[in-house]
């Protein structure tokens, strides 16, 4: 059974990080390039991150690119997301996720039906950016 669990959310202040972590379980990890994505209420999901299975390449959104890095450690079966100079706008549930297939591509990034390409999320963890 697969699972993807995560922690590491909370309250910071514009400006300030985080850092969230999502350890998986279920299938061999190391096998498969994962993501992060956020979710505000009424809105759709944004994918915001990627690493290949080995970490040898990353991929960011636009939105977020230069202030979040994303990272894995596959000996832990753990999944990171270091999150510096936060922005209000930054407030989100974020999800790790895992894909159908063991490699991404654009089509789990961008257009319409990215999110489907994704058979596992995680619960989400809170992140919220206030002063």
């Amino acid at each position: 059974q697969v699972q993807l669990v995560e922690s590491g959310g909370g309250t910071v202040q514009p400006g300030g990080s985080l850092r969230l972590s999502c350890t998986a379980s279920g299938f061999l990890f190391s096998d498969y390039d994962m993501s992060w994505v956020r979710q505000v209420p009424g809105k759709g999901p944004e994918w915001v991150s990627a690493i290949k299975s080995g970490g040898s390449a990353v991929y960011y959104a636009d939105s977020v690119k230069g202030r979040f890095t994303i990272s894995r450690d596959n000996a832990r079966s753990t999944l990171y997301l270091q999150m510096n100079s936060l922005k209000p706008e930054d407030t989100a549930l974020y999800h790790c996720a895992k894909p159908m297939e063991k490699e991404i591509s654009p089509k789990h990034m961008t257009g319409s039906d990215w999110p489907y390409e994704y058979e596992y999320w995680s619960q989400g963890t809170q992140v919220t950016v206030s002063s």
